[in-house]
């Protein structure tokens, strides 16, 4: 029901680049990048066109400039001069009218194929398994979906239009110098070689570094998100030395990696700078020699320069766009290789028939190998039995109860849910079955009702009241400026800790799941917060089987039975009456509990 909650040993397991989620190599990302430009192909032959006429009218004025040239050298009458000016002129506002058309052509298929990209990764990231997030850690996918799409983003608004431009310019230019005179176009390639070189270098560099970069910033962003989110658990534990250390290692690997980035980058530039001084210097020492031995006319000297003068910015601005490239291409890679992921089995056995019973056998559980946090674990929990999990912080109640909500697969045993083993169904298949309510709920901007319906798309106004009203929250709803019309979430009404907590328990009731699970659904509220949603808590689950991973140990006691974790193994179980009596492990924590606080 919403995005679950771990305790300290679910936090163990390994956040490295091992655990992260797929990039795509080249094959994939060229297969990706054909299916957005076929289903806009006639959009990009269009914007293609126009781009190829305005850059076509822009390479005529320099060889009118020539012909001025050669005019005025020949003191030529000054009315000779008119019609070249005015063809200049017809040339440049031509020149212009197609190329702001074809580059809003061009934005239009770069905006468009973004947006299809951007839905497609959304969509499948939707539609990760959670096991599959949490191992590659949050910070890696938030960093896939706000740092990579803003840099092909800005790929897409920026470089793409400018590199599509420069590269017709490069290759019409050098055409227009070989009709010229095809010497100064064999000189004007001496600094290809510089070029291919620089290039290859700069690509050799980049790719590695560029891909390791945004591997570190995942795994910066990942840290900074587990350390403050798990703030209350670091300072209980005196853990925050070693955690500023690890935030210290990761951002300094991502700071070192930034600047190795600006040293390639310096490089990159100085020798695109020797490269446009070589070539401007050889044309015009060609076209000295060509004038003086009569070869060619001044005018076509001067054409030629301005052609290869003209090369500068494209060439210049096409090889500064490797670098952006590069940047847009390793975060591309990061986006499609969510994007090609094979889709989640679908159900295979469905589940509501079925008798809502939980069984576990010989359960073992690690994420990291060798270290497990669960061991040996024999649980059975009949049809419309209520059972609290508790323990000490990183006992493993968090751990079982997103085994048996299918979140992870344990690595050894079995669990079934209604005699089925949760193998032999697919993912959705348990989510009709299993509700889980974590102690972290997140409320969707948006009105009241909808977030509501997210678990029951079509009910009436009506059912949505009464699952308000069976959490305690007839009252406050009502009380909304708008009533469930009002906007919540960000940006609207905010809710608090513990009416966002009986928001979600309304959920769980209008999805209706015959198993539902609470992972320490109070703990972040008061007291009396906490009163109110033992007692939502309590209606909630009414008729339903019930694994509650309880913060408060009036909650467990409330329910039918009582298991109690240690070290990831079972101690105790039995009703809250048995266990005080054993005076074991439960009667302890319990007397701890009930003990009156100091004033």
């Amino acid at each position: 029901m919403t995005e679950p909650h771990g305790d300290a040993a679910a936090r163990q397991q390994p956040t490295g680049q091992a655990g992260l989620l797929p990039t795509a190599d080249g094959p994939a990302i060229r297969g990706a990048l054909g299916a957005l430009l076929r289903s806009a192909r006639w959009l990009a032959a269009g914007a293609f066109l126009l781009m190829l006429v305005a850059t076509g009218l822009g390479l005529l004025i320099p060889p009118l400039l020539g012909y001025l040239v050669d005019l005025v050298a020949e003191q030529r009458a000054a009315d000779t001069i008119v019609l070249p000016v005015l063809l200049i002129l017809g040339i440049a506002i031509g020149q212009g009218i197609t190329t702001a058309v074809g580059l809003t052509r061009l934005a239009r298929l770069g905006e468009g194929m973004l947006a299809e990209l951007r839905e497609r990764f959304v969509r499948r990231a939707l539609h990760l398994p959670l096991e599959r997030v949490e191992q590659a850690g949050s910070g890696d996918l938030t960093a896939r979906v706000t740092n990579d799409v803003s840099m092909i983003a800005d790929a897409v608004r920026n470089a793409l239009p400018e590199l599509a431009r420069s590269g017709l310019t490069i290759v019409l230019t050098l055409i227009g110098m070989i009709v010229l005179d095809w010497r100064f176009a064999a000189v004007a390639l001496v600094v290809a070689p510089i070029h291919v070189l620089t290039v290859r270098w700069y690509q050799r560099h980049a790719v590695p570094l560029y891909a390791a970069q945004r591997v570190a910033t995942g795994a910066q962003q990942h840290q900074l998100l587990d350390t403050v989110g798990g703030a209350h658990t670091v300072r209980t534990f005196r853990l925050g030395t070693a955690h500023v250390d690890k935030v210290r290692t990761r951002s300094t690997r991502a700071m070192e990696l930034m600047l190795r980035g600006v040293r390639l980058v310096t490089g990159f530039y100085n020798r695109l700078n020797f490269a446009e001084l070589l070539g401007l210097s050889t044309v015009l020492i060609t076209g000295f020699v060509l004038v003086q031995n009569g070869s060619a006319t001044i005018g076509t000297a001067t054409a030629a320069a301005l052609y290869f003068h003209n090369l500068f910015n494209p060439i210049n601005a096409a090889l500064r766009l490797v670098d952006d490239a590069q940047v847009a291409l390793a975060s591309l890679a990061r986006l499609v290789g969510v994007t090609e992921l094979p889709p989640q089995p679908e159900n295979t056995r469905t589940g509501q028939q079925l008798d809502p019973t939980i069984k576990v056998a010989n359960v073992r559980h690690e994420y990291v190998p060798g270290q497990p946090v669960l061991r040996d674990i024999d649980l059975e929990v009949a049809a419309g039995q209520r059972v609290a999990l508790v323990g000490a912080s990183g006992a493993g109640k968090t751990t079982l109860a997103k085994l048996i909500a299918g979140i992870h697969a344990p690595s050894r045993g079995s669990i079934t849910l209604g005699e089925v083993d949760l193998t032999e169904r697919g993912p959705h298949a348990i989510s009709d079955l299993v509700g889980l309510i974590s102690q972290e709920v997140h409320v969707f901007a948006g009105p009241l009702a909808d977030d509501l319906r997210l678990a029951k798309p079509k009910a009436a106004d009506e059912e949505l009241l009464a699952a308000v009203d069976q959490v305690g929250a007839r009252d406050w709803v009502q009380a909304l400026p708008d009533g469930l019309a009002t906007v919540v979430g960000e940006g609207g009404h905010r809710l608090t800790v513990t009416q966002a907590q009986q928001l979600a328990l309304a959920r769980l009731i209008l999805a209706d799941p015959r198993i539902a699970i609470l992972d320490e659904a109070t703990a972040d509220a008061g007291s009396a917060g906490a009163r109110v949603l033992e007692s939502a808590a309590a209606n909630a689950l009414a008729g339903r089987t019930a694994l509650v991973v309880a913060h408060r140990l009036t909650q467990a006691a409330a329910c039918d039975r009582i298991v109690v974790l240690d070290a990831g193994a079972i101690v105790e179980t039995g009703t809250h009456d048995e266990l005080v009596a054993a005076d074991g492990r439960y009667a302890r924590l319990w007397r701890a509990w009930s003990a009156p606080r100091p004033t």
